[in-house]
């Protein structure tokens, strides 16, 4: 979605050695930690292609974890990760999974905390951009440029309709509205992705909804 700059180019300001297999993976892991919405106690992580076959010489497990452990991809600490991993009590097991017609570099991240649980899906496309695009069995697209509301709600009449007044009435506008369903009139997923940081009070109003059953949000990252 977003367009590709200059600083994109050259790349971003990372620690090393590669900006799609190091400085991706660390954004990829902690988008998971952010929708997860607590500190991460237990991940299950499965690399997928070109991730499972190098990420020993990139060091993709070892970025993957510090996303988890909430580190930026220029964090001077991500060498360190495993290590403190085990001093904040994160459990983490790496294996290889087909996930299908995806980007070689690509993760699924099976991640629990206080806040629950949640699996998402990701790929790290180059330059340190991603792309999020499966979030608890829910196709999106998500790649960190927008401000993002998350909503599990019952998929019922004039639910949608309902959060996207709340957005309008605080003033945030919507730059990508998606919406996925498993089965009709069962649990729902709204995406929105806004040009707006979403105040608290915000999200409190939208968890007041009647058939919203969960509300997150993330930030740009």
């Amino acid at each position: 979605m977003a367009q590709i700059g200059l600083f994109d180019i050259v790349g971003p300001v990372m620690v090393g050695p590669s900006s799609s297999h190091t400085a991706g993976a660390v954004r990829l892991g902690l988008a998971a930690r952010r929708i997860l919405g607590s500190e991460v106690q237990r991940a299950e992580i499965e690399l997928h292609g070109s991730f499972a076959a190098t990420y020993w010489g990139h060091r993709t497990d070892v970025a993957l974890v510090a996303g988890l452990l909430g580190m930026t991809m220029d964090d001077e600490r991500i060498p360190q990760a495993f290590e403190l991993a085990r001093a904040a009590g994160l459990e983490y097991t790496f294996a290889s999974a087909d996930l299908g017609d995806v980007h070689p570099n690509s993760v699924r991240i099976h991640a629990s905390g206080s806040a629950g649980a949640i699996t998402m899906c990701g790929s790290s496309i180059g330059g340190g951009r991603i792309n999020i695009f499966e979030l608890n069995g829910f196709q999106v697209a998500v790649d960190g440029s927008y401000w993002v509301l998350l909503t599990r709600h019952r998929d019922t009449p004039g639910v949608i309709a309902e959060v996207t007044k709340v957005l309008a009435i605080h003033g945030i506008n919507i730059a990508f509205l998606d919406v996925s369903r498993q089965a009709r009139g069962s649990d729902a997923l709204l995406l929105a992705q806004t040009d707006d940081p979403i105040p608290d009070l915000a999200v409190d109003h939208v968890r007041r909804i009647p058939q919203v059953l969960a509300v997150r949000t993330l930030p740009c990252f």
